[in-house]
């Protein structure tokens, strides 16, 4: 190629540039209002989400507080190599999954079932009343939650041994008993946000037309019949793009609840890796180490988060990116 038309090229490549920063600064100029309302969000984002990635290089560092981030001795991904070598790894691993897992299998189609059954109720001040009742868990704390679990299960006077005494049954320490997290966990979850989540399923509900149902009850359709072939097809995109997000948390197993359902006899079931960050780094002060177990903890849930938007986009026209 010779000198001239490689002088042409950078040549139309610098006004293609010019001609699009002068047409976003016109735009700009234009919808400056808009920018400013994104501003403190974007500046939010930026703060607590991308500077404090920053610090993720002492997950690869002997990390001491006095020496800070740039002189702490680097020593690459020994911590990584200590933690897959450690015998608590699997144990960790396999309760964090089966605990997302479980509770994804059991909660991500409640919502839209709940969701199904109050778009069918026709008397409004009785739907009105499903909705405020479902939606109220949402707003209580998650340690007045495992609160009202210690109190309704205590094996001395909770209501729900109460009820085994007087059967003639024996009390079961419930909060006690490794077996049972797992199901307290899940249906304590299920109960606190499943109403809450409704919300987006109703609002695309809400956008479905009538005269599909009208033609549908023409031909003789029952409401089960137009749920699936009707409500269920509108709102599929929604779905997937839930569950999709869902996936990118799949390992990331919330920190509060496990930790305050946490004791000493049930620690084989509720040990998961985000309650182990916390002892690794708060407790033992291992900054480094904890560092990297959390890190392994995100790239798990980034490659989920890819596998699933992939697979989703494969077999759907619906997909994040």
């Amino acid at each position: 190629m010779s000198r001239q038309s490689t002088n042409t090229i950078g040549k139309k490549k610098t006004e293609s540039i010019g001609m699009r920063t002068r047409r976003f600064s016109k735009y700009f100029r234009n919808n400056w209002g808009l920018y400013m309302f994104a501003a403190p969000a974007i500046i939010l984002l930026i703060m607590f989400r991308y500077v404090p990635m920053y610090g993720l290089q002492i997950a690869f560092k002997d990390y001491s507080p006095a020496l800070g981030f740039a002189n702490s001795r680097w020593i690459g991904f020994t911590h990584f190599i200590r933690f897959f070598n450690a015998p608590r790894f699997w144990p960790l691993l396999f309760n964090t999954m089966k605990v997302s897992f479980l509770s994804l299998i059991v909660s991500f189609p409640i919502p839209i079932i709940m969701a199904m059954m109050i778009n069918q109720i026709r008397h409004l001040p009785y739907k009105k009343t499903v909705q405020m009742i479902t939606y109220a868990p949402h707003f209580i704390s998650v340690v007045v939650v495992v609160g009202m679990l210690n109190i309704f299960l205590s094996p001395s006077s909770g209501i729900i041994n109460t009820i085994i005494k007087l059967f003639g049954g024996q009390p079961i320490p419930f909060m006690q008993e490794p077996n049972w997290f797992l199901p307290l966990y899940i249906t304590s979850g299920v109960w606190q946000s499943a109403g809450w989540q409704t919300i987006i399923y109703l609002a695309a509900l809400s956008s479905v037309s009538p005269e599909l149902h009208e033609s549908a009850i023409i031909d003789g359709a029952s409401k089960f019949r137009r749920i699936l072939s009707i409500d269920i097809p509108c709102i599929m995109p929604i779905i997937i793009i839930k569950l999709i997000m869902v996936a990118g948390n799949v390992i990331n197993v919330g920190f509060e609840k496990v930790f305050l359902m946490q004791n000493d006899l049930n620690i084989t079931a509720t040990e998961v890796i985000s309650t182990y960050v916390y002892k690794v780094g708060m407790e033992e002060m291992q900054y480094g180490f904890s560092s990297a177990v959390g890190l392994f903890n995100s790239v798990v849930n980034f490659i989920m988060l890819i596998s699933v938007n992939k697979i989703a986009r494969t077999v759907s026209e619906t997909s994040l990116w």
